[in-house]
Formats: structure tokens, sequence, C-alpha cells
């Protein structure tokens, strides 16, 4: 592996720094030889989609090298570590591909029978086997645990929550004994306080967070990832849902409100990060799309670019720009924090120490 040279400013500092780059790491003191690859514009920690499926499709599972070309997509727009959001495929030969972006695993979803996308989840007859498949699936993946949090009942016709208070309690605390964290798909309100009062470690979309449980999760550091890009989605699972005038009506309302429950919550000091929620129906390589978003409901540029890069980094316990750190990173012409459509351009992608060549 050649080593590599780049001088620009590095954020978020803002300094204006030579990095070397050998072995796969970064280096702040010069290497001999290296090639000057990136020299007078901005340089980033590798950029995070903390909400993707590599693995699904619009009709459901894919196979393993239609997994790898969502990976490529994503690589290619400056996504670098993704935080796979649970999948139904296996997708640990991904991560041994030096050319991917690097996967952080959840797993499997965990849900009850006919709640939830089908052929996706693991679906659990009785909610008392809960704490032993978020065993399983912790031991499975890569420090992460998905459960559906609620989805549509159609005995009542609206969303309602898969899990009782006390097994869920049961269920994360075993995750935690094992060094994994847990995190919940939740669009509606109802199954939001037991989620959070038993400790999970992130919600992801949120749609339904009230004043009282936006103070929950930022008394207690609760993560949320809000995938607003998805949630434009909501009037169309609305105008499909014609059996269950409630809940169609009730996705209305959630994604009206959408833009001001974030903001709430951004205002309110919850740890928001970006994720994208690609597989399905959901494009992968749109990350920058995200990133708008969080800025259009709140977000400064500078926070919106770290919620999709060197803040994400941290929380998912990877290094930014640091001396040694994996030399993971992504260079930009202009400044993002200034326009943040410059993510759409990105000059120069550096991954595990080798310059990208995009597919």
């Amino acid at each position: 592996m050649s080593a590599l040279h780049l001088r620009g400013v590095v954020l978020p500092d803002g300094a204006h720094r030579d990095l070397w780059i050998r072995d796969g790491r970064i280096s702040l003191e010069p290497v001999p030889g290296a090639e000057t690859v990136f020299d007078g514009g901005f340089v980033l920690p590798g950029l995070v989609d903390a909400h993707c499926h590599i693995g699904i499709g619009p009709e459901g599972p894919v196979e393993l090298d239609e997994a790898a070309a969502q990976a490529e997509l994503d690589r290619d727009a400056g996504t670098l570590l993704v935080r796979d959001c649970g999948a139904p495929i296996d997708t640990r030969p991904l991560q041994e591909r030096e050319d991917l972006p690097r996967i952080v695993r959840a797993g499997r979803h965990l849900a009850r029978p006919k709640r939830y996308i089908p052929h996706l989840a693991d679906q659990l007859e009785d909610e008392e086997q809960l704490p032993a498949a978020v065993a399983e699936q912790a031991a499975y993946g890569d420090g992460w645990v998905k459960l559906v949090g609620d989805w549509i009942d159609r005995s009542v016709g609206d969303l309602a929550p898969l899990w009782s208070d006390e097994v869920l309690a049961e269920a994360i605390a075993t995750a935690h004994r094992m060094g994994a964290r847990v995190t919940a798909h939740v669009f509606g309100e109802d199954a939001l306080p037991g989620l959070i009062a038993a400790g999970i470690d992130c919600i992801e979309h949120g749609t339904g967070l009230t004043d009282e449980t936006v103070a929950m999760m930022a008394e207690r550091g609760t993560a949320l990832v809000p995938t607003l890009i998805n949630v434009e989605n909501f009037p169309s699972f609305a105008a499909a849902a014609t059996k269950y005038p409630t809940y169609a009506a009730h996705m209305t309302d959630l994604y009206e409100r959408a833009d001001r429950t974030v903001a709430k919550a951004i205002e309110a000091g919850v740890p928001v990060y970006a994720g994208t929620d690609a597989g399905g129906g959901i494009a992968h390589g749109v990350l920058a799309d995200e990133v708008f978003a969080l800025h259009r409901v709140g977000m400064s540029t500078e926070q919106a670019l770290g919620a999709a890069s060197w803040q994400a980094r941290e929380w998912l316990g990877w290094q930014g720009l640091e001396h040694g750190a994996p030399a993971d990173l992504v260079c930009y012409d202009a400044d993002p924090r200034k326009d943040l459509t410059e993510l759409r351009s990105p000059r120069r992608i550096v991954l595990r120490g080798r310059v990208v060549d995009a597919a």
C-alpha cells in the first residue's frame, strides 16, 4: 500500500493541515515519498449513514452481489461507515472487502407475526421470547440490536406497540449485559415511553415524539435518527391504507408535524444523527439529502455535517482524522459548511488508506 499525502482545511477543527497516510492509517507526521492526492480544499472524516439497510431491495431481501452494489453507491457518495439497521441476509462477507464501506451490523429485525414488512424480520410468536432473541442478535451483530417498536395492528386499525414495558426492560438489559446497544423503529406515540424508560439507546424515525418523550430522551441521552427523507413517504403510506382510515389519518398527522417534532428534539439537546433508511423504497447514496433535511429543521450546517460525519463516528465508536486513526476520509473543493450542496460532489475519497475509484 503506497503512502499518501493530503493538504487542506480539516474539519471539524477548521485548521489548515497536512495529513499523511501510511499502512491504512493517518499520520500527522511527514511520511517520506508520499504521493500528494489532494491539495487545497476541505477534508472531512468519512461520512456516516446511521440508518441504512444494505441487503434490502424494493422486493425484500437481495442477493449478496446486489447488496455489494448498494454499498458501492453509498461509498461513491462519500459514505464510508454504515450502521446497518437490520438486514435479512448475512452481510459479513461484505465486511471483508477492502473496497466497501465499513458496516456496523444490527442483525435481523425483531418483530411479532404480521407486525412488520414481510420477509425482513424474525417474528416471535410470544413476546416472552424477546430477551432470548435479543441475546441471539447481540451475539450475531456488531454491537447493535434492532427492534420493531410499533407497527399497524390490524385489529385496532392503527399503530400500536409490539412489546410490553416489562419485556422491553428485560430485553434491553440483556443486550446491555452483552455489550450491545438497542434501537427501535417507532412511528407513533404510544411505544415511546416504554422504550425510553427501558433504557433503549436510540430511536429510529421518532415522528411520534411529544414534549414529554423528547424530555425523557434528552435526560437519558437517548439518540434519535429521524430519517427525514423516509418520512416524506408517509403520505403514500396513508393513501395506500384505504382499509384503515384511522391509521391513514395518523400517518398524515405524523408527517405534517415531523419537521417541528425533530426541531424540538434538536432544541432539547437530544443527540441526532443522519440516516437515510436506504434499502426498500429509499435509494442508496443519498445521505446528502438527509443532511439537507436536518439543516432545514434547525441544525446549523456544521451541526448537520457533524451528524453525518465526526459526531456520528464518535457515537459509533470510530475515530475521526486523528493520528493513528483508520484513513477513511472525503475531500471537497469548497467549504461544505458554507454550501451543503458540496456534499454531492466529493473530489477525493480515501477508504482504508486507498483512493477510491468510483464505480
